[in-house]
């Protein structure tokens, strides 16, 4: 993913798009929410089902909205 899609994501996504953020493949992201090493908290929403808060994700790529285009 972009900086700029990363910076127009929802207030949450799900792991696979997190995932995604990172450059890591399906497999990959279940692999490491299993094992506790997924670099953002995963949090549990609804049943069965898991989210990323938008802002950790940021925060664990270094992106902030804030940011001016021309700084990253």
């Amino acid at each position: 993913m972009t900086r700029d899609e990363v910076l127009a994501l929802p207030v949450t996504v799900d792991v696979l798009t997190a995932g995604k953020a990172f450059g890591f493949s399906r497999n990959t992201t279940y692999e490491l929410i299993k094992s506790g090493e997924f670099p953002v908290p995963v949090h549990p929403y609804g049943k069965g089902k898991r989210r990323v808060l938008t802002s950790e994700l940021w925060d664990a790529l270094g992106v902030r909205p804030d940011q001016g285009a021309a700084q990253g």
